[in-house]
């Protein structure tokens, strides 16, 4: 029946779920869970994505376009706070949605999220490589071609295709690897390397911050937008600015939607609520206060970077060490590289973290196979045959395609992530208006509305071949969820009397 496609999951049963053998620990206190999204903000989009964003999309205006990313991830993180509150257990919008608005739509914001953290660590893989390189070219070390990234490049002058000579990406094969075994071994050591990495590479912001403020050219912010204050299309026809070459987005708007990837930080703390000892408090603390740090330092560090060096001599692969390199800073850039390859680490970490609880909470749901999926190690207690199997996805993503699809393939997943959660939001304080909500998010349904719409705003400021992408993986997660998904169910279940149905969520006394 079309009725059992939106067939919500009660969140008591969710809470259920957790007591059994499967469950995760709970090591993770508000700092460490803030480190988690610092570890998983900082390092993406400051050492990587501000180059693309700033040659190819909005010039020095990517100050404002890390503004306004942040004021959509304002109120997406807020609505994300509250559910975070509600259901501290493993698998972030993928559960709200379950919980909120049926099946059939957990199914596509599960799928979507394995798009987003499979393709977005990708991506991040590949900026670990690019740094990695530029470090060892400084001591003059130097990767054979071969090896040294992806067989393939887009051209965003012409919109063309065009051949590098290579064969794969070495480098980001092996950190993946290695995070891979890492992840594998335990949630409470990823953490502690992760935490100590953060205290190095936010050191190494402020460093950049602090020294790249006295070589900063006003000259290099004019024209502030070289590509317009908009961008925004409606599948690749644009509605406000212009488009570029190859029906390419370009302007300030533009420039926010291609840099959106990099805030998904405070996301993934959601995914974590299961190991956090006091989600409903620890979890929205380390939601908003990863967000504000985060933030704050976007801006500062994209003001500076643009005003050392003219946008279009911005290098995509190596942005901020690079720009020092320019103003003849070898020395700093070898020590910005260090820190970009342990901050870009950590993100890496996050992601793949994020990714296989993700699938853990849709195996326990039957939506994939549970004894692969869900299948946690009985020492390690992490779900180590999904940890294993997105870590050889990662690499050969990696290996093979380069940046600049990588990073426009992951925001459009991100996005709509999002806009579901907003969503969810709306319905949950309908439905459910008494249940308890340890933190409640303000002005609803002014904040959910506000972050629908401006993750709409961005989501139309990418390029058509995103929503091409899109659409192509969703009709793919369909064929998965008719064919096996609905049947294995946790709800299917329940219709069938296999398992017990447990009372919706609890009201408030």
């Amino acid at each position: 029946m079309i009725s059992d496609l939106f067939a919500k999951k009660p969140l008591a049963m969710m809470l259920e779920e957790m007591k059994g053998e499967n469950r995760l620990r709970r090591v993770l206190g508000p700092v460490m869970l803030t480190s988690l999204g610092v570890g998983a903000v900082i390092g993406t989009g400051i050492f990587v994505l501000t180059g693309v964003a700033a040659h190819d999309r909005a010039g020095p205006a990517l100050i404002l376009s890390f503004a306004v990313s942040g004021m959509a991830c304002v109120f997406a993180a807020l609505c994300y706070a509250e559910f975070a509150s509600m259901a501290p257990v493993a698998g972030s919008a993928y559960t709200y949605a379950y919980a909120t608005l049926g099946e059939l739509f957990a199914w596509i914001i599960g799928w979507d999220l394995v798009l987003e953290y499979a393709v977005g660590a990708s991506t991040v893989a590949h900026g670990w490589s690019a740094h990695f390189q530029d470090l060892l070219k400084t001591l003059g070390i130097y990767i054979p071609l071969a090896f040294s990234g992806a067989p393939f490049d887009f051209n965003p002058s012409n919109g063309s295709f065009l051949v590098t000579g290579t064969f794969f990406d070495l480098p980001a094969i092996i950190i993946t690897a290695i995070i891979t075994v890492i992840l594998v071994i335990g949630i409470k050591e990823s953490a502690t390397i992760n935490a100590t990495i953060v205290i190095i590479k936010v050191a190494i912001v402020l460093f950049v911050i602090i020294l790249g403020i006295q070589y900063i050219n006003p000259e290099n912010w004019k024209p502030f937008a070289p590509f317009g204050y908009s961008g925004l299309s409606f599948f690749g026809h644009p509605i406000l600015g212009s488009a570029g070459p190859g029906g390419i987005p370009v302007g300030m708007l533009a420039g926010a939607a291609i840099i959106f990837f990099a805030y998904i930080g405070f996301d993934s703390i959601s995914t974590h609520a299961e190991e956090a000892r006091r989600p409903k408090r620890d979890v929205p603390i380390g939601i908003i206060a990863s967000l504000i740090i985060c933030t704050v330092l976007y801006i500062a560090v994209s003001a500076i970077l643009t005003g050392m060096v003219p946008y279009d001599k911005i290098d995509i692969n190596a942005p901020v060490s690079n720009a020092f390199g320019q103003v003849g800073l070898t020395w700093a850039q070898r020590l910005i590289d260090v820190g970009a390859i342990a901050g870009i680490t950590s993100v890496l970490l996050v992601m793949m973290l994020s990714q296989a609880r993700v699938l853990l909470a849709m195996a326990r749901d039957g939506m994939v196979p549970i004894g692969f999926f869900g299948d946690v190690h009985p020492k390690f207690r992490t779900p180590w045959k999904s940890t294993i199997l997105t870590g050889l996805f990662v690499g050969t993503m990696a290996a093979f395609l380069p940046l600049r699809v990588l990073a426009d393939m992951t925001n459009i997943g991100t996005l709509l992530a999002f806009v579901i959660v907003c969503t969810a939001v709306l319905i949950m304080r309908k439905t459910h208006p008494n249940a308890e909500r340890p933190f409640r998010a303000p002005l609803v349904p002014l904040i959910p509305i506000l972050g629908i719409l401006t993750c709409l705003m961005l989501m139309f400021s990418l390029q058509v071949e995103n929503w091409w992408r899109l659409i192509i993986w969703l009709l793919i997660g369909f064929v998965i969820y008719f064919s096996y998904s609905r049947k294995h169910s946790i709800m299917a279940r329940v219709r069938r009397g296999e398992v017990q149905a447990f009372p919706d969520v609890p009201q408030a006394k």
